[in-house]
């Protein structure tokens, strides 16, 4: 699988976590923030996943996201991790 499918999931499951109503409007918001840096053509690939897991990392230690979202920021770090490599 290539970057592009990688990113094309990351994609997929960060609209998942944006359409989640059960995780606080602040997650989602981040979740469509890092959704619109990873789209940006202009910027180089490496520059736009750095920024996607800085700020699902950021994302990740809200006191307030239910575990659910939370596993499911993992695992977008994780995809975003092997798409970097």
């Amino acid at each position: 699988m290539d970057a592009e499918e990688k990113l094309q999931q990351v994609i997929s499951v960060l609209d998942q976590l944006t359409e989640d109503t059960t995780v606080p409007r602040n997650i989602r918001r981040g979740a469509s923030e890092c959704k619109t840096r990873l789209l940006k053509r202009d910027e180089a690939l490496d520059v736009r996943i750095a920024s996607a897991i800085f700020v699902m990392d950021e994302l990740a230690n809200d006191p307030n996201i239910p575990l659910h979202g939370r596993t499911l920021i993992w695992n977008i770090i994780s995809q975003l991790e092997q798409v970097k490599q």
